[in-house]
C-alpha cells in the first residue's frame, strides 16, 4: 500500500510541479551553472546503493591551487534561497518514482558513514529511505546526529501510513517556515564521525 501511495503521489507531485521543476533547473543553470542535478550514490533499504538525485546548490569555485572552496564559499545567495524553498529535494520525486526512495523515511545518508552506525542506529535501513521523515520534522539539520538516529529508529518502529500522511502535512509547515535547514556555521549538519556506543 505504501508503495502505491509513492508511487501515485510522486506522479501527480512530478506532474504538478513540472513548471516549477523546469524553472529551478534554468534558474540553476543560469546563477549557480552546469549540471544543473547533483547525483550521489547513497544507501537504500538493507544498506543497497543507489543513486539519489538533487538541484545542485554549490557552485564549482576553487582556490588558485584548483581546490575546490569550502561549502560555505560555494553557496552563494542563489543557492540558499533553493534550499531555504526546499526546491533542491524536487527531483526526488523520480527517485521515488522509480522506486529509490519513498517520499516518508529516514533521509539516506553518505555511504562511508556505513561502518560507524551503533547496531540501533543500523536499523534505520530495515525500511525505504524517505524525501522526509520524521527527524526531518522534528529539527532537520539543527539537531545533533545521536538524536536525528533515535529519532530514525523510532520512526522505523512506529512506521504507519497515517504517521506518514502526518510527517508529509508538518513537512510541508516546515518548508513554509523554513525552519531547521542550517546548523550553526555549518551550511549543512557536520559529518558524522561514529560513537563508541553499542546498542
Amino acid at each position: 500500500m505504501k508503495r502505491a501511495i509513492d508511487f501515485i503521489l510522486s506522479l501527480v507531485l512530478i506532474i504538478s510541479l513540472f513548471p516549477v521543476i523546469v524553472l529551478t533547473a534554468i534558474f540553476i543553470l543560469i546563477f549557480i551553472g552546469n549540471p544543473v542535478i547533483f547525483k550521489q550514490t547513497r544507501p537504500g533499504k538493507n544498506a543497497e546503493p543507489f543513486n539519489v538525485y538533487k538541484f545542485r546548490t554549490m557552485t564549482d569555485e576553487k582556490d588558485s591551487k584548483g581546490e575546490l572552496l569550502s561549502d560555505v564559499e560555494r553557496l552563494n545567495s542563489h543557492g540558499k534561497l533553493i534550499r531555504k524553498l526546499s526546491l533542491d529535494e524536487l527531483p526526488q520525486l523520480f527517485n521515488v518514482l522509480k522506486g529509490d526512495l519513498s517520499l516518508v523515511g529516514p533521509r539516506p545518508l553518505l555511504m562511508e558513514y556505513l561502518p560507524l552506525y551503533s547496531l540501533k542506529q543500523k536499523r534505520r535501513h530495515e525500511v525505504k529511505p524517505g524525501i522526509t521523515g520524521w527527524a526531518q520534522i522534528n529539527g532537520r539539520n539543527a539537531i545533533g546526529w545521536n538524536e536525528k538516529f533515535e529519532l530514525d529508529v523510532w520512526y522505523v518502529e512506529n512506521q504507519s501510513i497515517w504517521l506518514d500522511f502526518k510527517i508529509l502535512l508538518l513537512t510541508i509547515k516546515k518548508v513554509f517556515i523554513s525552519e531547521g535547514i542550517s546548523n550553526g556555521n555549518h551550511v549543512t549538519i557536520e559529518k558524522f564521525k561514529g560513537n563508541k556506543e553499542i546498542h
